[in-house]
């Protein structure tokens, strides 16, 4: 009798260790699946590259300073001004296109 019952309640812990080994596995993989990221859909060229350098160095950003103490602040101000620039050349776009004259883009 004695072993009939402590064989159940083997049985019975192996197959709620078996549930819930399956129900971790489960949620632990939606959440690996879940911090994947996106592929990315475009890989930055080197003339882009070059062409964004170029713009930063025209807002005002010298790159050969190296890392003086001023360095995120130069960067970061030069790209608002070309952020900035971008959003008048846009602005301008649209309101030309508004009034029916296209401006060609370069």
């Amino acid at each position: 009798m004695k072993s009939i019952s402590q064989r159940r309640l083997f049985d019975q812990s192996l197959r709620n260790l078996a549930v819930a080994g399956a129900i971790l596995m489960s949620t632990s993989a939606g959440a690996f699946a879940q911090t994947m990221p996106d592929p990315p859909t475009h890989r930055v060229t080197r003339t882009e590259v070059m062409h964004e350098l170029y713009e930063l160095e025209a807002a005002g950003y010298n790159p050969s300073q190296g890392d003086d103490g001023s360095y995120p602040a130069d960067l970061q101000a030069a790209q608002e001004k070309v952020a900035a620039k971008h959003r008048a050349e846009q602005n301008a776009l649209m309101s030309a296109g508004q009034n029916g004259q296209v401006k060609p883009v370069p």
